[in-house]
């Protein structure tokens, strides 16, 4: 074995013991940290044994034990956590130095890191990590932004780590500077966040809607895999609705229906309001987790609140035909909003995002992997400018195709009181995004009527504002304008 690691890792819990497997198994020798140091012992006796690890027992042994330029992997809580080992990191490594954080972090922690480890004449990557502890051994799709310098440092260990697509091409790729690959990974959990509200909506309309048992509803799962919406998330649900308890009933039905979330999706919803962008499936989705969560609210209220009645007495296989069509809209509504928000980013903070390279880092290793995001690379490498999928010919054509099932599953839903807030969203937003005029116009007017807000004007150029007193009892004077 080397007597000096390739890299190091902080963080023995399952994503770090595991990604470490994974880069020794291509190679790399390992030196591995942990809090708390008996679990060092613990791994290197137990998964480790006979392999490429070294233990450390400090922070000073583990930087001891790595090849300069060091390179030291941090996966750990988010937050206070990555701070703390940033300091006890510091006064032990030299210029060029890299530390890294592959946790979950805001990109504004990143953004901050980036700077505060570079003021100390080192460098600092913060990469987003997706696939869960599968995908950490297997290979992970990796999502690597921070200090540019580092990058090749580390390109070969991380691309050599990453799940594969099918020509060879790794799914990870340098983000861009900053706080860059964090952001990247956080719209990916929120489409992730998107991606599995929009299947459970399609599968409450079957089981409560359709009367469909969960043999029926794997079936449906297992078709649609192996069409436009093949997908990890469709295939695990097909395999989640096989799935049998000892005594043959469905495990899915026995699960209390009260979603949890770590606010990845939270973070993604409120940078859309801090830039202006409307993310509403991804938002729409994050409160349907905050609904679900209000069980106790939601008992009472079934027993004093009434709605229509669901015995639906339409064509069955119409409207599973139709779920699949509102399904595949909407995931292509809610990839379009994702790519809005981080192309308005990169407008915000001067990164350089390649928007195709994105969807090729998505395709493999990562929860929302499809063959779906082949068609998003090709429509970004055909026009590097595009300001929305929905203007990509593809795109344009599956949706429109895709829209008289999706608007007859809105319906019905609605109709039928079963609620679908995730799809209709993205039916609203496809309808909104497509009107040459809002009633936006009345907006205004309402805002200038009551507070001078002033407005602009059809007959007008762009930027000249105007403020009407309304009443004749007002004066002339009219707010500042403002953006909030």
């Amino acid at each position: 074995m080397k007597k000096k690691a390739d890299i190091g890792l902080i963080g023995l819990a399952v994503m770090g013991e595991n990604l470490v497997l994974n880069m020794e198994s291509k190679g790399y020798t390992v030196a591995v940290y942990n809090r708390t140091v008996s679990r060092v012992d613990q791994f290197i006796g137990g998964r480790g044994a006979g392999k490429k690890f070294i233990g450390a027992h400090s922070i000073e042994e583990l930087v001891a034990s790595l090849e300069r330029p060091r390179k030291v992997m941090m996966l750990v809580k988010a937050g206070k956590p990555v701070d703390d080992f940033i300091d006890q990191l510091i006064p032990h490594l030299e210029p060029g130095d890299i530390i890294i954080d592959g946790g979950n972090s805001h990109f504004p922690d990143t953004i901050r890191r980036t700077q505060y480890v570079e003021s100390k004449g080192l460098l600092f990557i913060g990469t987003g990590v997706s696939g869960g502890e599968e995908g950490a051994l297997n290979g992970p799709s990796m999502m690597p932004g921070g200090s540019p310098e580092a990058w090749p440092a580390v390109k070969e260990i991380f691309q050599s780590i990453s799940a594969k697509v099918d020509d060879g091409a790794p799914c990870c790729d340098w983000v861009g500077e900053g706080g860059a690959g964090h952001f990247v990974k956080m719209v990916h959990n929120g489409i992730e966040y998107g991606d599995m509200q929009i299947i459970c909506e399609a599968y409450q309309l079957m089981k409560e809607l359709l009367g469909m048992n969960a043999d029926e509803m794997h079936e449906v799962f297992k078709e649609w895999n192996e069409g436009d919406l093949d997908s990890y998330l469709i295939e695990i649900t097909r395999d989640i609705m096989a799935y049998r308890e000892a005594d043959g009933s469905a495990l899915v039905e026995k699960i209390l229906d009260t979603a949890g979330q770590k606010g990845t999706g939270k973070w993604t919803g409120v940078t859309a309001l801090d830039l202006g962008i409307p993310l509403t499936l991804i938002g729409e989705s994050v409160f349907a987790r905050c609904l679900s969560a209000q069980k106790d609210l939601r008992v009472e209220a079934s027993k004093f609140l009434s709605g229509p009645g669901n015995v639906f007495e339409g064509d069955r296989r119409q409207m599973i035909s139709d779920l699949k069509d509102a399904l595949f809209a909407s995931k292509i509504i809610s990839y379009a909003q994702g790519y809005n928000l981080m192309m308005e980013a990169a407008n915000e903070y001067g990164w350089n995002l390649n928007y195709g390279g994105i969807a090729l880092m998505w395709r493999g290793g990562c929860i929302i992997r499809s063959v779906f995001l082949a068609d998003i690379k090709k429509a970004f490498d055909a026009n590097p400018a595009l300001s929305n999928l929905l203007l990509d010919p593809y795109f344009k054509e599956k949706v429109e195709a895709a829209q008289a099932g999706w608007r007859r599953v809105c319906a019905t839903a609605l109709s039928y009181g079963v609620p679908v807030p995730a799809l209709t969203s993205a039916l609203c937003y496809f309808d909104g995004i497509r009107s040459e005029r809002l009633p936006a116009n009345l907006l205004q007017a309402q805002r200038d009527y009551f507070g001078a807000h002033t407005y602009e004007r059809v007959d007008a150029p762009r930027g000249q504002f105007f403020h009407t007193n309304w009443t004749g009892k007002g004066g002339d004077t009219a707010s500042t304008t403002y953006v909030v």
